[in-house]
């Protein structure tokens, strides 16, 4: 009995002792993601452009452990900054969580988007992750003590029709992005990683289909392929970022690890109409 609790406080402590950044971290998929590290012993680094949301965060976790930096992922001096405040403060970094990202509105068509709409999108979701991998390599290879990259992708990166063609775009380059660097950071036992969610009801998602949260999970849930098991959640991708940024991960890079219930196995045309539909609703 006395070595089963054992076993269970070290599964529950999968991060203790090691640091953590995540950007995006003060709302969403991201402040889950933050609460649930801590949880695990992680100290946390929230980076974000939020400043009110993230200084209340990391207040509601615990001053020691989570802490603020304000972060505008497309600005490299602010990553770098980000990066280099975790080292100084906390003497490491071990997990990047590139979690920051945005998504434009729906046009009728791809004649109506603006060039300057489309950069945007890419400037945040593309250019961002890569930066938060380029500093968070440098630090990395730096301590010699390997260390975990994620990167939040989407369905959409495995699907067209899911989201608008810049989001879409975008998402495709991330997991890409995720295996070069796995392919060239693997030589200093650094991982690269991706997850995927499917359609979760966050503040992002919500904004991108009007709709209210609870709308929201009903229609996913009615045309989830998985059945029985609830509404997909924050929590679920959290899990799924806690396993990939753990030791129980330690042999897995440049993997796009897709958490949506099985909808993208189905072909690909249906849910892409469906997902097309919920927008133009």
């Amino acid at each position: 009995m006395f070595l089963y609790h054992i076993l269970i406080l070290n599964y529950a402590g999968r991060l203790e002792g090691k640091v953590a950044i995540i950007t995006g971290g003060a709302s969403g998929l991201g402040e889950c993601t933050a609460r649930l590290f801590s949880n695990h012993g992680a100290k946390v680094v929230i980076a974000d452009v939020q400043d009110d949301l993230g200084h209340s965060v990391c207040e509601s976790i615990g001053r020691n452990s989570a802490h603020y930096v304000h972060c505008n992922v497309t600005n490299e001096p602010d990553v770098r900054n980000a990066v280099d405040e975790a080292v100084a403060k906390h003497g490491r970094l071990d997990i990047m969580f590139n979690n920051a990202g945005i998504i434009d509105k729906p046009k009728p068509s791809i004649e109506d988007v603006e060039r300057g709409d489309f950069a945007h999108v890419l400037d945040t979701n593309v250019v961002g992750p890569f930066l938060g991998v380029k500093h968070a390599a440098r630090a990395m290879i730096r301590a010699r003590r390997g260390g975990c990259i994620v990167s939040t992708a989407s369905t959409a990166s495995l699907l067209g029709g899911a989201a608008t063609c810049a989001y879409t775009c975008a998402k495709h380059a991330v997991v890409g992005l995720t295996k070069d660097a796995a392919a060239e950071l693997g030589q200093y036992g650094i991982r690269v990683n991706c997850v995927s969610p499917g359609g979760v009801a966050t503040p992002l998602a919500r904004a991108f289909t009007g709709m209210r949260a609870e709308e929201m999970e009903e229609l996913m849930s009615a045309h989830a392929n998985l059945k029985g098991v609830g509404p997909l959640k924050a929590e679920d991708i959290a899990e799924a970022v806690l396993y990939l940024a753990s030791d129980e991960a330690r042999y897995v890079s440049g993997l796009n690890l897709v958490v949506d219930g099985g909808f993208t196995v189905v072909d690909s045309s249906r849910t892409s109409r469906m997902v097309w539909n919920i927008r133009q609703e």
